[in-house]
């Protein structure tokens, strides 16, 4: 089978946040070949260059979401008429309060994406006067949002400009039948722009689309809006392109899969229906965390915190919950480890952390001769105290993630590979995951945290009865093997219920169909030798369709 993997801002690069699932994906399915389509979002991210890829990967197409992409073409006069009205029924069903089949949207997509399919010219179109003197008379009709009603003209030019970039994939060429019309399934890393090329390959070609989220596209919009300095009208109008836009692709894939409730939920409200949802867990790598499958080692009077140090974790939270500890334990101790610093951001509060860290517990000494010694440590993995993952949640016996925004929490998942006791918050897909394996507690709330942690240091026999059946779950439901087999049997149902589309390959020299042109066996994992001569220079008849079956089958397709 030939599978479109279709990606943004992660595979085949090498940073990005669906890199790892991705390629366990394509090294793990063997017997598929795979064409990857990437979508990029920074300089800084190409500079990064990709991963190694497998031999399976037989092409990769890539195109940047982040640099103009003008193509040279404009409209002529009949191609500017066709423009306005496509883009006139998108912006009104951007503008209106409700658009709740979302016709209006949908044809006004496919309109466009036609017009760039024959003529180009849509960065040239959606940059003009016109685009922008199109989406002031939507925001001005009657019925719109009352948001969008008090757009200016700064705010028309700021959202045709998130808009272009948005709908940069509509002017790529990969929809033709060397391209994404070749493969015989679209396989969305994510929803938003990274579908987008799917939604044209069934609109054109026919493919059928699966569409993964592990993280739901929508939200990050959201929350990217909410911290990005945009006016009320470009954020209400951008949070409803990316809403329709996540609709229509719920609405046309044929399976989707979510890779927690959570984001399940999302879907769902988002009008996914839910026959068509299944819950695929990200694939780990137990073998890594195998060092410590049994549960032992680690210091059990110290609390081990891992991940990425930014303001969505709390570790303000954890550092005065770990100060109520330290009144009835003066013996534990934390250890904050942390992946290296991404940005200023990160750094501000990473400095933040510590000088809240010196402040609450001073550096203290067994006696006037000692050197003082601070119960909480920062540390980076990589570094010589942690060289390696799986050192870092070997330096104790309790793992503590203490976020109040987490979807699937990856930290949490790599702890119960390690036969770790867990103290989590109640946020993202955390009780989905840790399923009674481990303590939850409200987020933001540092006695309750405290209270956990304290409960777990003074019970032996509890912590390790909690880290074996969180072990005993993740081998279960997050392992690398059981993702490729629901991925294998997904795929395997969706091709079967949908033609194959390689015009090229299923029809004979004179141009009329081929009977049999992709035999059951095709279909079996391993590669197949094309058609040809027996050992003794004979052709089979199943091989030149010639044979009495493929003859009279052809006969009765002629009549």
């Amino acid at each position: 089978m030939r599978i479109g993997l279709l990606t943004e801002g992660g595979y085949p690069y090498a940073t990005g946040e669906s890199r790892l699932w991705c390629d366990r994906l394509v090294r793990g399915l063997v017997q598929h070949e795979f064409d990857l389509y990437a979508l990029s979002r920074s300089a800084q991210q190409e500079e990064h260059g990709w991963v190694h890829l497998p031999p399976q990967v037989r092409q990769v197409r890539t195109a940047s979401l982040w640099a103009p992409e003008d193509d040279g073409r404009t409209h002529g006069r009949r191609e500017r008429r066709r423009f306005v009205g496509h883009f006139k029924q998108l912006a009104a069903a951007l503008c209106a309060e409700d658009d709740d089949e979302g016709d209006g949207f949908a044809q006004g997509l496919y309109g466009l994406a036609e017009l760039a399919r024959e003529h180009g010219g849509l960065y040239a179109a959606l940059r003009s006067e016109l685009a922008a003197r199109t989406l002031e008379s939507a925001c001005r009709a009657p019925g719109v949002r009352r948001a969008a009603q008090g757009a200016t003209v700064c705010d028309h030019l700021a959202f045709v400009d998130g808009l272009e970039r948005a709908l940069r994939p509509l002017s790529l060429d990969w929809y033709g039948q060397d391209a994404l019309g070749a493969v015989d399934l679209c396989h969305a890393a994510s929803g938003g722009s990274a579908a987008l090329p799917g939604l044209l390959a069934k609109r054109f070609c026919g493919v059928p689309l699966l569409v993964t989220e592990y993280g739901v596209q929508l939200r990050a919009h959201h929350l990217a809006a909410s911290e990005a300095e945009l006016s009320s009208p470009v954020r209400t109008l951008l949070a409803a392109f990316h809403g329709r836009l996540a609709a229509e692709v719920y609405r046309q894939a044929s399976v989707i899969t979510p890779g927690n409730t959570h984001a399940r939920r999302w879907q769902e409200k988002c009008g996914a229906d839910r026959a068509k949802l299944r819950t695929v867990y990200p694939g780990m790598e137990a073998d890594r965390f195998a060092a410590l499958g049994d549960g032992g080692g680690g210091d059990p009077h110290t609390l081990v915190w891992v991940g990425r140090i930014e303001p969505a974790k709390d570790l303000i939270a954890l550092l005065h919950a770990f100060a109520e500890v330290r009144k009835e334990e003066p013996r534990a101790r934390l250890r904050i480890f942390g992946a290296p610093l991404s940005g200023p951001e990160s750094a501000a509060y990473f400095a933040h952390c510590r000088a809240l860290a010196a402040q609450l517990f001073p550096d203290e000494a067994a006696d006037a001769h000692a050197i003082g010694d601070n119960p909480v440590s920062f540390e980076e993995i990589g570094a010589p105290e942690a060289p390696e993952l799986v050192d870092a949640y070997g330096a104790g016996q309790v793992v503590v993630l203490s976020s109040v925004v987490e979807g699937f929490p990856i930290s949490l998942v790599e702890s119960m590979f390690c036969g770790r006791a867990t103290v989590s918050t109640d946020v993202g897909a955390v009780v989905e995951v840790i399923g009674g394996t481990g303590l939850v507690v409200p987020p933001r709330n540092p006695r309750a945290l405290a209270d956990a942690c304290l409960a777990l240091l003074r019970d032996p026999e509890r912590r390790d009865r909690l880290g074996a059946a969180a072990r005993a779950r993740a081998l279960e439901l997050f392992t690398v093997e059981q993702n490729l087999t629901a991925f294998r049997g997904i795929y395997l149902e969706l091709i079967s219920h949908s033609p194959v589309q390689r015009e090229a390959e299923s029809v004979d020299a004179d141009g009329e169909p081929r009977p049999f042109a992709y035999p059951a066996e095709s279909h079996v994992p391993g590669r197949w030798p094309a058609p040809g001569p027996a050992p003794g220079g004979h052709t089979p008849s199943w091989a030149d369709g010639t044979g009495p079956g493929l003859v009279r089958a052809a006969e009765e397709a002629g009549r």
